[in-house]
């Protein structure tokens, strides 16, 4: 399951393959880009993994300069390491400045352009540094106590406000002194773990003053309350904000814990001002989501995303934006039937630009505030990922199914033109498939999007396998996303054609079809993927007696259901975990409210028909109309969807005497982010297709 929507992402984190594991403190590797050679011009996983992936990109002051970062991974080191370049806006003289094995993170221009400012564990613990545009006068600038998150420099550089994590629940060595070795953990409410963690700590919004060389009177602003801000598992920086005259930050914070937490969404905007020490909540009233705030340049209005709805993560992420001196708020982006995603002011504070999801492809959008017109800039197959002025143009990461994150400037009229050439090296290597877009006519007489994905030298008189991809979420794009484990291009290159639909439950068709999917699982949305696979089945250069049916989180939940209604269809499944048992899941998950919404609430309260349509709906029910080998896959630290999903699945195939497999990652959570782990799942990935479908 999804269970995070994408404004608790930043661009970065929308997808796992987007993570990047923190180097090792002890005993640090230099990693580089990989010089891998790639043969007959098909995608591998080592190849995949030799991806330079692009992260935070900033433009200087004076706009003549980008300075971004970039990942490398190593599979023998097993780890990863990032490091910073700088070119001019134009795109020309880019050089790598750093070379350490720290990982340089989160890169910002400071001191009007004349340093940059970024994260290191270089000391020991995560600190902010500075250096030079051109790598030199390498500076340690804090020395807090604790690891910085992620920091943000007031405008006039005199403040500093940083993330850092404190304790926000007792340890049985402080309930029993004498117990110190002791490992258990007493808890007496819900939201006890998160994501991938048993929760201890809390991210806290810290402010302390800054000389040009260090910090000094360092403040909590929650005052050690036991409140997340920015908000679990994904929220960074983009959470809060400086105004334009650094005397107050804007910060998101859904002030719950506990059961309280577990069961909503009400996520709300405050402001804190340093001068009195008051906050404000300028949400108030608003039951959803509400996240990333961001000041105008002028400094009198305040922007941020906004859902409606309480318990609903996936509603629609909507722009408001408040005149601070009125007070008045304003849906700016009420004409787009979609999702705001990630957004930038213009410098006149009278445009917002902003990327959405429309027909499975992410684009840039200006919104003018004086009339709340809307425009799209872009146009293509591809999905933007950021946006960002830099004098007449924006700078946009983009990226597709056959390209990974490059930096674009886009001209207002669209005109785009690529400024890094990251991976260059290996696409040079390459032969991608060709991507098509086919609309489909469903069950219900509604059009659906469908992309295809052929094998590389696509032979249309050969018949190929071919596989349905399941996307999870439930309600994730299945845009042009460019994945370091669902990669459609390396399932292509094994000479798979891949089927991937848009199916009821997903972004970008309106919110009626997006929506559709809640409460809903086993209904609507089964049957589009069912109308995708049997009209691709029937295309001549597709073999329908080797089909198979792959997917992860509700792709996952989506197998196992499958298994039990595909009438022969299919000749493999492949599921990554998935839901198999939807009560089990209900009093096991983390965040209730997701549950209570997508599931219309606890499988004991019996008289609720939506509740009952669910339920009825759970794979374990229809185990014994299972006949399809089935390989499960589950991360041990998966406390989202638990690790026990995945083994009841598996032991109820081999209880029945039907081939399966079970590959289970102990240091992996809902995703696999170890370059070797993420190496073994292809290997199995494909080893299982193989067998079933090939031979």
């Amino acid at each position: 399951m999804k269970h995070v929507s994408l404004l608790m992402m930043s661009a970065a984190m929308m997808l796992a393959s987007c993570a990047t594991e923190k180097v090792q403190k002890e005993n640090p590797v230099l990693i580089g880009k990989s010089t891998i050679q790639v043969s007959d011009k098909r995608m591998t996983p080592e190849a995949l993994w030799a991806f330079g992936r692009i992260g935070e990109v900033a433009v200087s002051p004076d706009e003549k300069q980008i300075a971004y970062t970039v990942a490398y991974y190593s599979i023998p080191e097993n780890k990863s390491n990032r490091e910073v370049f700088v070119m001019n806006a134009d795109g020309s003289q880019n050089r790598q400045i750093t070379q350490t094995p720290y990982s340089e993170n989160q890169v910002v221009w400071i001191k009007g352009g004349s340093k940059l400012a970024f994260l290191s564990s270089e000391s020991g613990s995560s600190q902010v540094w500075e250096m030079n545009p051109d790598g030199t006068g390498r500076k340690q600038l804090t020395a807090y106590d604790g690891d910085i998150e992620g920091f943000a420099f007031s405008p006039d550089e005199k403040k500093l406000l940083f993330i850092s994590s404190i304790n926000v629940i007792p340890s049985t060595a402080d309930l029993y002194p004498d117990l110190a070795k002791a490992s258990g953990l007493l808890r007496s409410d819900l939201m006890y773990k998160h994501w991938d963690e048993w929760v201890t700590t809390a991210p806290h919004p810290f402010i302390a003053d800054f000389d040009g060389n260090s910090i000094a009177n360092v403040m909590d602003i929650l005052q050690g309350e036991p409140y997340e801000s920015p908000m679990k598992p994904f929220g960074g920086i983009e959470q809060l904000a400086w105004n334009t005259t650094s005397d107050k930050v804007a910060y998101t914070c859904k002030k719950k814990t506990g059961r309280a937490y577990a069961l909503s969404t009400n996520s709300d905007i405050y402001i804190y001002d340093l001068k009195t020490k008051q906050h404000t909540n300028i949400t108030e009233g608003n039951m959803g989501y509400d996240t990333n705030p961001t000041y105008s340049p002028d400094g009198k209005s305040i922007a941020w995303l906004s859902m409606e709805r309480d318990g609903y993560e996936s509603d629609w992420n909507r722009l408001f934006v408040m005149n601070l001196e009125t007070g008045e708020k304003r849906f700016v982006s009420k004409s787009l039937d979609s999702n705001v995603d990630t957004y930038s002011w213009s410098k006149d504070a009278q445009t917002i630009y902003f990327t959405s999801v429309w027909h499975g492809k992410t684009q840039i959008y200006a919104v003018t505030l004086a009339d709340e017109q809307l425009k799209v800039i872009t146009e293509g197959v591809h999905d933007y990922a950021s946006v960002a002025l830099c004098g007449d143009k924006l700078i946009a990461k983009r990226h597709s199914m056959s390209m990974a994150d490059e930096i674009y400037a886009v001209a207002l009229n669209g005109e785009a033109t690529q400024l890094t050439f990251e991976n260059k090296h290996l696409y040079d290597q390459l032969e991608m498939g060709r991507v098509e877009e086919r609309w489909m006519k469903t069950t219900d007489g509604k059009e659906m999007l469908t992309w295809v994905i052929y094998p590389p030298n696509f032979d249309p008189n050969k018949k190929y396998p071919a596989i349905l991809y399941c996307t999870g979420g439930p309600q994730n794009a299945v845009s042009q996303f460019f994945s370091y484990r669902w990669n459609m291009q390396m399932m292509a290159a094994n000479d798979y054609i891949i089927v991937a639909p848009n199916r009821r439950g997903l972004p970008g068709f309106g919110l009626e079809w997006n929506e559709q999917i809640s409460g809903d699982y086993g209904g609507q949305c089964m049957k589009d993927l069912f109308t995708a696979i049997d009209v691709m089945a029937k295309e001549p250069f597709i073999d329908e007696e080797r089909l198979g049916c792959v997917g992860a989180s509700f792709g996952g939940y989506t197998v196992y259901w499958m298994a039990g209604h595909h009438e022969k269809r299919f000749k493999a499944f492949i599921s990554h975990c998935g839901i198999f048992n939807m009560e089990v899941q209900y009093i096991d998950t983390e965040e209730i409210f997701f549950a209570n919404w997508d599931m219309a609430g606890p499988y004991w309260d019996k008289n609720n028909p939506k509740v009952k349509n669910t339920y009825k709906h759970s794979p374990h029910l229809f185990v014994e109309k299972w006949d399809t080998p089935i390989l499960c896959i589950h991360g041990e630290k998966d406390l989202r969807v638990p690790v026990t999903q995945g083994t009841m699945a598996f032991n109820a195939a081999r209880v029945q005497n039907i081939p399966a497999e079970l590959l289970i990652f102990p240091d992996e959570n809902h995703w696999v982010l170890k370059p070797q782990n993420g190496i073994l799942w292809q290997r199995t990935f494909f080893s299982w297709l193989d067998k079933w479908l090939k031979n």
